[in-house]
């Protein structure tokens, strides 16, 4: 099967330079590097999956977004106070 496949000037220019220096074609390259990349399993792209690892990792105060403005009002009486 044949498929036609548009690049970026850039990136035609490196692929032909990295096969004329391994002594490969374009489509041996090709088929290998979407060998590769099918091979791989799909991503999911939700935000649980993507913030998997990161959720529960950072403590802090729970109800930070019910009470910030009065821990705003908090810090800005303390920096007033400071300068006092």
């Amino acid at each position: 099967m044949t498929t036609t496949v548009k690049l970026p000037d850039a990136l035609e220019k490196s692929l032909r330079q990295r096969c004329a220096q391994e002594g490969r074609s374009i489509s041996e390259v090709m088929r290998d590097a979407l060998t590769a990349y099918l091979a791989q399993p799909p991503v999911s792209a939700s935000a649980w999956v993507l913030g998997e690892g990161l959720f529960g990792r950072y403590s802090g105060a729970e109800d930070l977004a019910e009470t910030r403005k009065k821990q705003l009002a908090e810090v800005w009486a303390d920096k007033q106070s400071q300068r006092t």
